[in-house]
């Protein structure tokens, strides 16, 4: 993407025709890059055979021979070669994310190079769409030379040489394995994104090539023009651009704000389809509830509107990381018919994944990010503005295969008061498990280290002061046996601070199914709010024991009871009725069982074992068991009630309310909650609240003397 001045065309060019209620952008028709077809498209993931695979890929060489990166495929070779870092900054769409893995790969079995390729990924619907790409592209089946690797999911096997996979990944690679021996080559993919494990895998990188690994070659390629920033960490690496060819993108803004984003982009959508030629639609908004309750409207009404009007007929699709793999696939496989695609994004389609088709783009302007409030110890879920940046690699979307348009969903005034730029993720975030993964590495002094940005020492202090709570560091700082245990299991510190636990006395298997049922998203769906109170009623029904000791406890119940209905159908309804998240059941299945097999090897003991004489939720002694498991990793999240019934938080006095969407909200009885997330919107709110006695929490270590004191001078005032 160009976000230059040479980019934007003079205020004379001729204008497109207008659109009520838009309005058309005076200076910028942005140029952008040309791609006829998704370089990083998901494709069935099925074994085939060898014929098939030569054919397909042979049909995939012409898709290949289009894009801007295979056509310099000689130039950007010889430059990876003489360099040992390679700062690569490639438009999007213009091929390198699937091309040049390839031509390393290639490198490889010429014996220029020894040892495998690893390109890393921020998002793992990102590695997984490439890998199965690539592997068609290169003739073979996903999991032989081409593979990937992703959390609770790995498709390698002892022939792969090209392994597509998450940053997380490939840190708890590098905790097996310090020096990476089994790579030649890392490719750092998307790293404009700046996540916190990007910028940690840059800092583990340099400090490799500048010690035990001289010949290790590093590639970062970036979609947009940050390239001097990574060329000076790497002291001075080259940069290549590549450029692409390009399209240009009209873009309309709304004469006035708009009050309902969802209202406003169906409305939107509509009136594309009515008014504009045939292309699909790509939708961005902040989060996956917005995200569904767009897709349920769009398919509710296109079928009539379809009828009546004699206009294409709109098939909404959602696209957010919590989807399933078989259902991410559908936004990337054409309709068929007098059919119009919609689909609606999180920022996850910026550019991580590009869905071919796109000729119109909406954009809301807004985006969910986790905020980490480090003077409360709490991740606070926003609704904030995107950057300017981001702003232009969405309208790029509309642009890849023609010319297109933009429809951004708030006012041109608004457009130039957004930041250019998307803050690292790092300088908002809990760095709790990274300075872990620093200690898992023997480095003392993790202010002072390579860090690509430094989160500050306010961030590092406090990180160091959790895992010393969390028993993961000595008083001296060093990791201890307990900390290495936790850096091992693939959850956050406090997460694996609660299975450790659990182990100890003997409840694991109950703490595997409920942090299962933590590690997936919207495993609760919030019911629409003329249905809430019937849903309540319904989960109260049915969930005795979480009906007294909250949400936990709830998901446990709710969990074995899905888990004992067998027929599909059946599932679906008894999900539905209870406003529960069908397709989460199967990916908990499947975390709880990678759970189950990381236990069994890090703590040597047979976990099935366990599950034999598991614990039942039917009495309170039990229950308490396993709360309190909970109650170690998670101490600093809790609040006692107070004598008007508002809870105020343990270590910091903030004032804090039970979530209507938890099955406590009723309940007036609790002397005091724990909580795993903390939502502010008009105030604060607790989320996956469970009920506490007070004498739990003067048991916790981790809550130090001065919550000891108010628990206890709460105590005297009741």
């Amino acid at each position: 993407m160009q976000t230059s001045a040479d980019s934007v065309l003079p205020k004379n060019q001729k204008r497109g025709r207008k659109v009520h209620p838009f309005q058309r952008s005076q200076s910028k028709v942005v140029q952008f890059v040309e791609n006829k077809q998704d370089d990083e498209d998901e494709l069935e993931n099925q074994t085939l055979s060898r014929n098939e695979l030569k054919k397909k890929a042979n049909d995939l060489l012409r898709v290949r021979q289009t894009f801007p990166v295979y056509q310099n495929k000689e130039e950007i070779m010889k430059y990876i070669r003489k360099n040992q870092v390679a700062i690569l900054i490639g438009e999007t769409g213009s091929g390198k994310s699937t091309q040049i893995p390839q031509f390393v790969l290639d490198d490889l079995y010429a014996g220029r190079f020894k040892g495998a390729i690893a390109v890393t990924q921020p998002r793992r619907v990102a590695a997984i769409n490439l890998a199965t790409r690539v592997a068609q592209e290169y003739g073979c089946n996903v999991g032989e030379q081409v593979g990937y690797s992703v959390r609770f999911d790995n498709a390698t096997s002892s022939k792969t040489r090209l392994k597509y996979l998450t940053d997380g990944m490939l840190l708890r690679e590098s905790m097996m394995h310090r020096d990476l021996k089994e790579y030649s080559v890392v490719v750092i993919d998307e790293a404009h994104e700046r996540t916190v494990l990007t910028d940690l895998i840059l800092g583990f990188l340099k400090s490799l090539i500048d010690g035990p690994r001289p010949d290790l070659k590093i590639i970062v390629m970036s979609a947009t023009l940050q390239a001097e920033r990574f060329s000076s960490f790497f002291h001075n690496a080259p940069i290549l651009f590549v450029e692409g060819r390009k399209f240009s993108v009209d873009q309309y803004y709304l004469g006035q704000p708009c009050e309902d984003v969802v209202d406003s982009m169906v409305r939107c959508c509509c009136q594309i389809n009515q008014g504009e030629q045939m292309g699909d639609i790509l939708c961005f908004l902040p989060g996956q509830e917005e995200i569904d309750k767009a897709v349920a409207i769009m398919n509710k009404i296109s079928p009539c509107i379809s009828e009546t009007t004699a206009v294409p007929l709109m098939v909404a699709l959602p696209l957010y990381a919590a989807l399933p793999p078989a259902q991410q696939a559908l936004v990337f496989r054409p309709v068929k018919g007098f059919k119009r695609k919609v689909v609606f994004s999180t920022n996850i389609a910026e550019t991580s994944v590009t869905i071919s088709g796109v000729k119109f783009v909406i954009d809301s302007g807004l985006r969910k990010v986790k905020v980490w409030r480090h003077q409360l110890g709490l991740a606070t879920l926003l609704t904030v503005p995107i950057s300017r940046a981001s702003a232009m690699q969405r309208t790029g979307r509309a642009g890849r295969e023609s010319e297109g348009k933009c429809f951004r969903l708030y006012r041109e005034a608004d457009y130039n008061q957004l930041p250019l730029q998307t803050e690292p993720e790092i300088a908002r975030s809990d760095v709790t498990s990274p300075v872990l993964m620093l200690k898992r590495y023997d480095i003392d002094d993790v202010v002072n280290w390579t860090w690509f940005e430094n989160p500050g020492k306010d961030a590092l202090v406090l990180a160091l002061q959790q895992l010393y709570e969390l028993q993961a560091l000595d008083e001296a700082g060093k990791i201890t046996s307990r900390g290495k245990q936790m850096a091992l299991l693939p959850l956050p510190p406090q997460m694996s601070s609660v299975l450790i636990h659990a182990h100890e006395i003997k409840c694991l298997s109950p703490a595997i199914d409920i942090v299962a049922c933590l590690s997936v998203d919207n495993f609760l769906l919030n019911p629409p709010p003329e249905l809430r109170d019937e849903v309540n009623e319904r989960r109260l029904a049915l969930c005795s024991a979480g009906k007294r000791h909250g949400d936990l406890i709830m998901m446990k119940e709710l969990f074995d009871f899905a888990s004992q209905i067998h027929t599909p159908q059946e599932r679906v309804e008894w999900c539905k009725q209870l406003c529960v998240s069908h397709r989460a059941f199967k990916n908990i299945a499947k975390i709880k069982e990678q759970l189950r097999t990381y236990c069994k090897h890090l703590f040597n003991d047979d976990v099935t074992q366990q599950e034999e004489n598991e614990l039942a939720l039917d009495t309170n002694t039990n229950i308490a068991r396993i709360v309190k498991c909970f109650l170690t990793g998670f101490a600093k999240n809790t609040a006692i009630r107070m004598p008007d019934r508002s809870y105020r938080t343990v270590l910091t006095g903030e004032p804090i309310s039970i979530h209507p969407s938890s099955l406590l909200f009723l309940n007036s009885h609790c002397p005091a909650i724990m909580y795993t997330e903390y939502l502010f919107t008009t105030k604060g709110y607790a989320r996956n609240v469970t009920r506490l006695e007070l004498a739990w929490l003067q048991e916790i270590a981790g809550l130090g003397a001065v919550a000891k004191q108010t628990v206890a001078s709460h105590e005297q005032s009741v």
